[in-house]
């Protein structure tokens, strides 16, 4: 589901995102917690409807993120090929339902991880699920880039980018260990995005850094969204064009929600120097910008041995 940059001009400059922290659970066998995230996650979307969100953005997994050790845990403690009938996919599915009827009820785009069951013997896949304000499931995100554990004993990988557009806005996405394929953000860019929403599953302060770099790279806003438990090291936040964080949660390990304005338009002078100096030299620089000036045949420029 991907797509190119828009030829024509755009009428709608500005989206409302509101960037969650929600608490997930990790065993799909427990029915129980699994209705619980949901219940959590409808919460909070209702929240982020009565701030004026357009979009709302969850953690990867954000109704289960399973353990490696509840489904991939052998009798020895070695790991083996999940069993995933054992997965309580009709809850998982009630679930995701009921989200993305709530979705349409409030008039609220939905991003939210889940599994995504494939056809047997297939691995499920990781996946971000995009819901639209009219309460129907118009796009997911299959994670590309898995961990040596995903691949070896969870999880198939997804294969392709997945551009939206959401009130003129362009919307990317991306989860977890990607971030540190930067060649994914870089995609996204040539893709036009204005915003990528990476969610992940993972207390790293690290990743956070390195995500907020990417606002930085692509001159682009980046949404990045983190469980509940593990935002006492990094919370959920918006990173703005030229990376500055615009907002981010408490860092308590309480569900909340960040929210800030993505504007084409801002005027704030990082965000208009990233979108308006920065993103447009870059694109110029990659596209032959310094071709004629390269001094070919000068000695001087040649030699590397001489002062």
């Amino acid at each position: 589901m991907t797509s190119a940059p828009d030829e024509q001009p755009r009428t709608a400059r500005t989206l409302r995102l509101a960037v969650a922290q929600s608490t997930v659970p990790e065993d799909p066998t427990d029915r129980g917690a699994l209705r619980a995230a949901g219940q959590e996650i409808r919460a909070l979307m209702v929240e982020a409807a009565e701030a004026g969100a357009r979009l709302v953005q969850f953690p990867e997994g954000a109704i289960v993120y399973p353990s490696k050790h509840v489904m991939a845990g052998g009798p020895g403690g070695e790991l083996v090929p999940a069993d995933w009938s054992r997965a309580a996919w009709d809850v998982l599915r009630e679930e995701a339902e009921a989200i993305t009827a709530l979705a349409g009820k409030l008039g609220l785009w939905t991003v939210f991880g889940s599994l995504h069951p494939l056809t047997s013997p297939n691995r499920p896949h990781n996946s971000l699920y995009i819901v639209s304000d009219l309460g129907r499931l118009v796009g997911r995100y299959d994670k590309r880039f898995l961990s040596h554990t995903e691949v070896s004993f969870l999880y198939a990988p997804g294969h392709q980018p997945v551009v939206i557009e959401v009130g003129g806005i362009r919307v990317g996405f991306a989860l977890c260990v990607e971030a540190n394929f930067p060649e994914i953000f870089a995609e996204y860019e040539l893709l036009g995005v204005d915003c990528v929403l990476l969610s992940v599953m993972v207390d790293d302060a690290p990743r956070a850094r390195v995500a907020q770099a990417y606002g930085t790279l692509y001159s682009y806003w980046l949404g990045y969204s983190v469980p509940a438990q593990y935002s006492a090291t990094v919370p959920s936040g918006i990173v703005a064009p030229g990376g500055r964080w615009l907002a981010r949660c408490p860092a308590n390990g309480h569900p909340a929600l960040a929210i800030a304005d993505i504007d084409l338009d801002s005027r704030d002078e990082d965000i208009h120097v990233a979108l308006r100096y920065a993103r447009p030299w870059r694109r110029s620089a990659r596209a032959g910008l310094y071709d004629e000036q390269v001094p070919v045949g000068d000695p001087r420029s040649d030699a590397r041995t001489a002062f």
